[in-house]
């Protein structure tokens, strides 16, 4: 893979009443305009359970710059809660505007809402829940992970988590960091979504803190689902279903090496390649990580491509600061040169490397 030309378009840096920006997704709107929706954080905390509405910017310009300014696509409080974060944008197939995010209940559960917009993203229907409603489980989608598959179907893939709403003796919450995973399909354009008869977990679980986390798919060229998850086993690991969605393979190693940290893989769809990004060194036995920050052990950040999205080319790298982590990417692709890329990147000085978003800019040789 070569890339031509990399610059960086916009930061997203937190301040004062806004602790942290991050996870996102783009969309181009109709009049040209490309929409970036985001998790914005404000009052003083910037913990995943924390008051989070979505919010947006805008480039008028193909991506070479974007507002300064922004506004709230979804407030949590329209829901009588704090948080609602990560993104997902998508083009429904009557031309609406559809907004895929987590809603977060107290007591550690949640539940996956999709919301349409007629008018560009100006004003949103009252949206409908994707998962079940308030099932004693802790919810887990990632942004910028929803995608339709040739025959027109949507497939969003869940994490589910084992959580209580009820407190035990010691007032504490039951909740169960080693996810299973769950795949939830629409075949009427959104309206409705079933879920899936799959149910993947990871095999030798008690040798994981984790199980498979914040999973994510993609469409190879032969109609196959690659899936791949999160783990702390130093590496992703990934499953195939050749039937549509209805059953995935066992969950094995994948050759993504990483850290906890998500992999992202898309297509370019006028190119036909894949792109996957994602974080190659485990964060290892003797790793020297900075010391007033965390950041997981996410970087360097390395971007491959391949043309039938299971071999990859050897990586380049797309940011490489020891001091700063790099995570949870979007990326959308302009043409079949240029690409958006937006992700976590934060440093010292913004208290995580959850906490600031960096938007860059690359061209990419076709």
């Amino acid at each position: 893979m070569q890339i031509l030309e990399s610059k960086i378009v916009h930061e997203l840096i937190p301040c004062k009443g806004n602790p942290r920006n991050s996870e996102g997704a783009f969309l181009k709107l109709k009049d040209g305009r490309i929409l970036f929706a985001y998790s914005r954080y404000h009052g003083e905390s910037a913990g995943d359970h924390e008051p989070c509405d979505i919010c947006a910017i805008e480039s008028t310009d193909g991506g070479e710059s974007f507002s300064a300014s922004f506004r709230t696509l979804v407030s949590a409080s329209d829901y009588g809660e704090k948080n609602v974060m990560e993104a997902s944008l998508l083009r429904l197939n009557n031309g609406d505007l559809g907004l895929i995010f987590l809603l977060k209940h107290p007591g550690i559960t949640s539940e996956v809402i999709l919301k349409r917009s007629n008018d560009e993203g100006l004003h949103f229907d009252a949206g409908i829940r994707i998962a079940p409603e308030r099932i004693p489980a802790y919810l887990v989608i990632n942004n910028d992970r929803c995608i339709r598959l040739s025959d027109g179907r949507w497939i969003l893939p869940v994490a589910r988590h084992a959580s209580s709403i009820h407190q035990n003796e010691n007032g504490e919450e039951y909740f169960d960091e080693r996810g299973e995973i769950r795949f939830y399909i629409s075949s009427d354009d959104g309206k409705n979504w079933q879920e899936s008869r799959a149910a993947l977990h990871l095999p030798n679980l008690s040798y994981s803190n984790t199980g498979l986390q914040e999973p994510g798919i993609v469409e190879l060229p032969n109609g196959v689902l690659y899936a791949y998850f999160r783990t702390d086993l130093s590496c992703h690991y990934e499953s195939v279903s050749i039937d549509g969605g209805k059953h995935f393979f066992t969950p094995q190693p994948s050759r993504f090496t990483a850290p906890a940290s998500p992999l992202l893989i898309k297509k370019n769809p006028y190119s036909q390649k894949y792109y996957a990004i994602w974080n190659p060194v485990p964060e290892y036995f003797g790793r020297k990580l900075p010391k007033n920050v965390w950041t997981g052990g996410r970087n360097p950040l390395v971007i491959a491509e391949s043309e039938d999205g299971y071999n990859f080319s050897e990586p380049v790298i797309l940011e490489n600061d020891e001091n700063r982590g790099f995570c949870y990417p979007a990326l959308y692709a302009l043409d079949a040169k240029n690409l958006l890329l937006a992700y976590c990147s934060g440093g010292e000085t913004d208290g995580s490397c959850l906490s600031r978003i960096t938007m860059r800019k690359i061209m990419v040789e076709s």
